[in-house]
């Protein structure tokens, strides 16, 4: 009985992928994204260009159709799909923006799709990648568990996994927001793009250099997943331990094999941000340009005032808006403490009429405003001839918190911060 013969597909490693991929791939990708997406128009930013000492243009790809850049890649790749894959579906893992990307994706080139989503997702983002017509299921309580399970069901059903970052494909149509920055911009010195897997990173920088290698394109990771950075310095793809950062969809432990070696290539270099620079750019966009973005959308902005360089002509990628009311208010109201905008103190005073006013006058007069004050006799154990009187105001910086604070130091009162 004869054999027959089996056809082996060849697989390409990354830096061979890198070489043979031409800036046509990136003009193909933005053929096939022309009326699907949207040209999102650069913002001339004074305040973000004032505090960083550049020109300074945001590129709001949070105004993108789906609400981020995602939509890009995971488009790019479906559409390219042959009619046997377009057949069988397509399947993905993911909490947020590439979800969307992928059911909208899908939609609109009529094939099916399923999302498999952690169990903890907010429903908001659910319900959002459900009205884009996917089938959603709820799986584990990470996006790691979820990918298992999506891995275990392509296996399973055939269906085509679209990755959110390690894929030729999606990675190309990111990079076609590179190619609307240069084109809006043709001056263009510097490009900021967020870094979680790298996709993002890889398609930016392949693009850029390609087009114009004098501009320099830099990535900005959160200090809390800074699997790029660490992957960088060893030479090597590396997995951190754990992530944990507000820029949820940049928590990525392990980056693509893939997107190593195109930002190894041809990104010029990676900067950290803290939490708390973070915080503070999500607010500044968000009181200066009323924009919403997500922790991830701002690590752009967050990096804005670390740059070494003056004078130039900056373009910041804000990379997403798909943030929940809830999240964003628990995070906006920790960006005024950390900015020194919120301050809250406890005192112990005397049960007798008078220690109130005296504490509001002092307050009145140096301008901070109470938003919430509790006076309760009963958190005092230790005398009942005293009561617990916690206040909150609203400041303008940590000057003006210093001088409340000696104020009423003077007048008698022994605070205590609360945050």
């Amino acid at each position: 009985m004869e054999k027959t013969a089996v056809k082996k597909e060849t697989v390409q490693m990354p830096a061979q992928i890198v070489a043979e991929t031409s800036i046509a791939d990136v003009y193909r990708a933005a053929k096939q994204l022309d009326g699907i997406t949207r040209h999102t128009d650069l913002i001339y930013s004074e305040y973000f260009s004032q505090i960083s000492s550049n020109d300074v243009y945001i590129k709001p790809e949070n105004l993108q159709k789906t609400g981020s850049f995602k939509l890009r890649g995971a488009y790019n790749c479906i559409s390219q799909l042959s009619d046997a894959q377009k057949k069988r579906g397509v399947i993905a893992a993911s909490a947020g923006n590439h979800a969307q990307g992928v059911a909208f994706a899908a939609q609109k080139l009529g094939i099916k799709a399923v999302i498999v989503m952690p169990a903890t997702t907010p429903i908001l983002k659910v319900e959002a990648t459900r009205a884009y017509g996917a089938e959603v299921i709820l799986y584990g309580d990470s996006y790691d568990d979820a990918c298992a399970k999506a891995y275990e069901l392509e296996k399973k059903n055939g269906y085509v996994f679209i990755h959110p970052f390690n894929n030729l494909q999606v990675l190309l149509g990111q990079g076609t927001t590179a190619l609307e920055i240069i084109d809006s911009l043709k001056d263009v010195d510097v490009i900021l793009v967020p870094i979680g897997g790298g996709g993002f990173a890889s398609g930016v920088a392949l693009a850029t250099k390609l087009v114009n290698p004098h501009v320099k394109v830099i990535g900005v990771e959160p200090a809390g997943a800074a699997c790029i950075k660490a992957s960088l310095e060893a030479d090597r793809v590396v997995s951190l331990a754990s992530v944990e950062t507000v820029a949820e969809g940049t928590a990525v432990k392990t980056p693509g094999d893939l997107t190593f070696a195109f930002i190894k290539k041809y990104v010029d270099d990676v900067i950290t941000v803290t939490e708390f620079e973070i915080m503070s750019a999500l607010l500044s966009l968000i009181e200066k340009h009323k924009l919403i973005a997500e922790g991830a959308g701002v690590l752009s902005l967050a990096a804005l005032p670390k740059l070494s360089f003056k004078g130039k002509k900056v373009a910041a990628i804000v990379s997403g808006g798909n943030i929940d009311i809830s999240t964003i208010s628990a995070l906006i109201d920790k960006a005024l403490v950390a900015r020194s905008r919120v301050f809250c103190f406890s005192v112990q005073l005397p049960d007798k009429p008078g220690q109130l006013l005296a504490i509001s006058k002092i307050l009145a007069d140096l301008d901070a405003n109470v938003i919430h004050l509790d006076h309760n006799q009963a958190k005092v154990t230790d005398s009942f001839q005293k009561v617990l009187l916690e206040v909150t105001v609203e400041t303008h910086n940590s000057e003006h918190v210093a001088k409340i604070s000696e104020e009423l130091k003077k007048h008698g009162f022994q605070i205590t911060k609360v945050y």
